[in-house]
């Protein structure tokens, strides 16, 4: 049953507070969601919501399914039983798939409400009374649009699945009678056309209005680019009257009686449903849907949901001529493909909201993956083995490493440890260690806060890992299991501070994974809730303080382990089980590895030794088969001895590298648009020598510069070996030995496996999960972009 999730009384609009309003794009009822489906909207958007409420803001999240149009007419046939029961089936289990992953809606609801037809039909009169709707004949098969499948019509793109109504590959709409070759999906005979009249919204009547509201959203939101491309795209080809009816029965009813055998098109009054959503969440949803100037309207969404959210909605409430709130924000991710291909609900393909919680990996793992894999500017991959070694080496030997160290030691009995007491810190500013650790610290929640505002999600869990990190890094330098011997002053400062640092990482945390940040509470024996306080007016907590987090005297609760590794056995058998189509998949035989992946939860590492250094060989991060890997790649200190202009390509160069071979190696790199000409002539760099060769607009590419990237791709900067470094040595990593591949097959995705763990640290360093790039002369690093990718 839908309803309010978070609180039993409504929240309204306050003044004088900042009201955020979030919403994630309506997933379809005709199908249980998949892992795509999961991070692109409902996930993305519900830690944005948590953030909002950790800074005090006045914040609801809605959402709910889209249970119109001809998907759940499909399913229906399929399933055989009417759209209704389709509808109530799917909701309940999409209900119970986000309640799984924590998903922390204000309201769920659903469009299949007398409320969202009485504000359809609403909307409708009010467009149709300021003269925005026209009547016109259209050819259409008499088939639902999805039940036709045939060719995209698209230059460059000829997918042979696409719908009658969106193709699944490219994202560009169409109308049935556009498919090459269309077939019936159930019976694959050839669809007949007949002439049939429909009513259209005339984009181009409110062309002005919207333009001028476009400009305005991109001055006062943030925008991610690929939705600012969509809109522009879409803008450029012209906007021209879109069909917003349908021959079908399942739907909101065209309130005329000329067209009452129609319904309303899906792409018309889905979006509608936010609002109809939030109606049923408080009778008063006009405070928050018609107050544009103290409410901020934030919307979550995959690429191909932009045009619908950034022109087709906005010119629909522009038309009614009220006064509508209007998205400020949108942000939208690209696609997360699958193994070795594209998740799809459709064909079943890919891993599953229902399949998840077979799995018995936890709910805040899944989360913590798929975040760290948010598809934020280009397309990402989700593997088994990336699910694996992030487990592993990011929360097992990081996250879960620094707070049970801590913990554990505090907990030791008298004369081991601190008997479970947070000890005093005597003038700790005066520690040499512990100030510069605590500067850190500060310039972390500073660069955390910044992000999450800016809806960089990605980055803001990068920079709350690097704080994790630092964290482990201060402990490991602090040689603390000595100091409890020799310097008990010193200890109990690295101690306290320590563990004010776990305080703060719960807090920091918790949108991300909020049951770990709760079982962090109970184990600093604090009450559920009780972060600290980021709240954006109060602003009352020095960061740079961090001993000052916890107050000294305080006893903590029971240190438990808080992640187990994933076995290498595990994970071939979640591979095997979850290949091919849902459909097709059988019960595999696996009791003994199903009693291995019940261990796989909030729990484990019993047996790590607390007072021993972290970073030994027996705890330095695994990656697996990645680790396998690094050593196969073959980066080399090499230096530009000529570089000039694609001469068929605007933002390509063309260089000329000295990699310690007889003769020098061409390679063609997108710099043109970040790193002046001047600043490439005769400067060292660090080049990737062993890729396939690749030809790029005509002139073949033998190596790939290497060069770090910020959140968004707007800062490119070179990764610079030490200037000491002898051109044509090996770059390495420390730990890591192997003779590198001749060439690297393109097919086995080496290079794309590897790139995901290259990144710049908080101090500039190149890395391999948290191995710098090294040369003879020392480390390789950027100029100023911290925790950026590398690529």
């Amino acid at each position: 049953m839908a309803g309010a999730l978070m609180e039993d009384a409504p929240k309204l609009p306050v003044p004088g507070r900042r009201n955020i309003l979030i919403t994630s794009a309506l997933p379809y009822v005709n199908n249980v969601p998949h892992l795509g489906n999961i991070i692109g909207c409902v996930l993305s958007a519900d830690v944005f919501a948590r953030f909002c409420r950790l800074r005090g803001y006045n914040v609801i999240y809605i959402c709910g399914t889209d249970e119109y149009g001809t998907a759940t007419e499909t399913k229906a046939l399929e399933e055989k039983c009417s759209p209704k029961e389709i509808c109530d089936k799917y909701h309940s289990i999409h209900n119970e798939v986000y309640k799984w992953f924590h998903i922390s809606f204000d309201m769920f609801g659903r469009t299949s409400t007398p409320q969202h037809t009485e504000i359809c039909q609403a909307i409708f009169q009010r467009l149709l009374v300021n003269d925005c709707l026209s009547e016109n004949t259209m050819q259409q098969r008499f088939l639902a649009d999805r039940l036709v499948e045939g060719k995209c019509p698209t230059l460059g793109c000829n997918y042979e699945s696409a719908r009658g109504d969106q193709c699944e590959k490219c994202g560009k709409l169409l109308n049935p009678t556009e498919l090459v070759d269309p077939k019936c999906k159930v019976c694959g005979s050839t669809p007949h056309f007949r002439d049939t009249k429909h009513l259209f919204l005339e984009l181009s009547l409110l062309r002005e209005r919207l333009e001028e509201y476009i400009c305005t959203m991109s001055d006062a939101g943030f925008c991610s680019q690929n939705a600012i491309q969509a809109t522009r795209a879409w803008l450029k080809e012209g906007l021209k009257a879109r069909c917003i009816t349908r021959d079908l029965k399942w739907g909101v009813p065209v309130p005329q009686e000329k067209f009452k055998d129609k319904v309303f098109y899906v792409w018309f009054d889905a979006p509608i449903g936010y609002i109809s959503i939030t109606s049923c969440y408080t009778p008063q949803w006009e405070k928050w849907w018609k107050d544009p100037e103290n409410v901020e309207l934030y919307q979550f969404m995959g690429k191909d949901n932009v045009p619908f959210h950034t022109v087709m909605f906005p010119s629909t409430l522009l038309g009614t001529g009220e006064k509508w709130t209007m998205v400020k924000t949108i942000s939208a991710t690209e696609y997360l493909n699958y193994e070795s291909g594209k998740f799809s609900k459709s064909k079943g393909i890919g891993i599953f909201g229902n399949d998840v919680k077979d799995t018995n990996i936890p709910a805040e793992v899944w989360r913590y993956y798929l975040l760290t894999n948010r598809p934020e500017v280009s397309d990402t991959l989700f593997t088994w083995t990336d699910l694996q070694s992030k487990l592993n080496n990011e929360l097992l030997n990081n996250l879960g490493n620094f707070t049970n160290r801590v913990l554990t030691f505090i907990a030791k009995p008298t004369g081991l440890g601190y008997n479970s007491i947070i000890p005093d810190a005597s003038d700790p500013e005066s520690h040499l260690l512990t100030k510069p650790f605590a500067v850190k610290v500060s310039k972390f929640v500073e660069q955390y806060v910044e992000a999450m505002e800016k809806v960089k999600l990605k980055l803001g869990l990068k920079i709350a890992m690097s704080l994790s990190d630092e964290g482990n890094a201060y402990l490991q330098e602090s040689e603390f299991w000595k100091l409890f011997k020799t310097d008990l002053v010193s200890c109990s400062i690295v101690m306290r501070t320590s563990v004010g640092v776990v305080y703060l990482l719960a807090s920091i945390m918790e949108p991300f994974m909020p049951s770990f940040s709760t079982e962090i509470l109970k184990q600093l024996n604090l009450e559920p809730g009780s972060y600290l306080s980021f709240n954006a007016v109060e602003g009352n907590v020095d960061w740079a303080r961090p001993w000052d987090f916890l107050p000294s005297g305080h006893r903590i609760g029971k240190p438990e382990p808080l992640f187990r590794e994933l076995k290498d056995e595990v994970v071939e058998y979640l591979r095997e089980k979850f290949a091919g189509r849902q459909a097709a998949r059988g019960d595999t035989d696996g009791n003994d590895i199903i009693d291995q992946l019940k261990s796989t939860r909030v729990s484990g590492n019993e047996e790590k030794q607390q007072e021993t250094p972290a970073h030994n060989n027996d705890t330095k991060p695994k990656a697996h088969d990645t680790d396998m890997f690094i050593s196969r790649l073959d980066f080399r200190v090499g230096i530009i001895k000529k570089v000039w202009e694609h001469p068929n390509a605007d933002s390509l160069y063309v260089e000329e590298i000295d990699v310690g071979e007889e003769s020098s190696r061409t390679a063609v790199s997108g710099l043109v648009n970040h790193v002046p000409m001047e600043q490439m002539q005769d400067r060292k760099v660090c080049v990737l020598c062993n890729l396939k060769p690749v030809n790029k607009r005509g002139i073949k590419s033998h190596a790939m510069v290497l060069a770090a990237f910020n959140y968004d791709h707007s800062k490119v900067e070179l990764v610079d070996p030490p200037a000491l470094a002898v051109v044509g040595e090996r770059v390495t990593f420390p730990g890591f030995s192997g003779k590198p591949d001749t060439v690297i097959n393109p097919k086995s995705k080496l290079w794309e496996k590897v790139q995901t763990y290259l990144h710049t640290n908080s101090d500039l360093v190149a890395c391999y999960n948290t191995v710098p790039f090294t040369t003879s002369a020392g480390v390789c690093k950027v100029s100023s972009i911290l925790n950026g990718d590398i690529m």
